[in-house]
This record gives structure tokens, sequence and C-alpha cells, in this order.
């Protein structure tokens, strides 16, 4: 399948299940299972409820689709940066 057959669309995360997969809410209103993308998973970006994602979807099933791209703008409400954990240092 070529990837000019792909629907691209943009949505949020409703919630994240599990295998890495994801519920998105389109902005049509429909619902789509996702999965991340080959690179957001090398590149270990961190997906959260809330995130606005942009997904591929194949025209053959618009139930299922693809996430290759997070949104920097919008984060999900309950991420909180001063919450990280602190660097720990090696003893010697």
């Amino acid at each position: 399948m070529a990837k000019e057959e792909m629907l691209e669309m943009d949505g949020t995360v409703q919630e994240v299940l599990p295998n890495t997969q994801f519920r998105v809410e389109l902005e049509n209103g429909a619902s789509v299972l996702a999965y991340a993308g080959g690179r957001v998973r090398q590149n270990r970006i961190r997906i959260l409820a809330g995130d606005r994602v942009r997904l591929e979807i194949s025209p053959y099933d618009v139930s299922r689709g693809r996430i290759n791209f997070r949104h920097k703008d919008e984060r999900a409400p309950a991420f909180n940066p001063q919450r990280r954990r602190p660097i720990y240092k090696k003893k010697r």
C-alpha cells in the first residue's frame, strides 16, 4: 500500500491502553484505536491522555490508526514538569 493512500488526521488521546495502544478521538468526533508508530517508539516519545496527535488511518479499516506525531504545543493536563525524578549520581 502506498503512503499516498493513507489518511492523515489530528485527534486527542482519550485513554492509554496496554501494549502501547491508545483510544483517540478525531476532530470529526469519531473514535479510533491507535498504536505508536516506529519512530515514536524508537525515540521513546511519551504519549499521555489529553495529548494532541497526528495519525495515519488506512482507508480499508478506518477504526484503527498509527500515531506518527505528537504535537508539542499542548500537553496533558496532568503533566507537571516539577514532579520529575531527580537525577542520582553514582557514589565513588
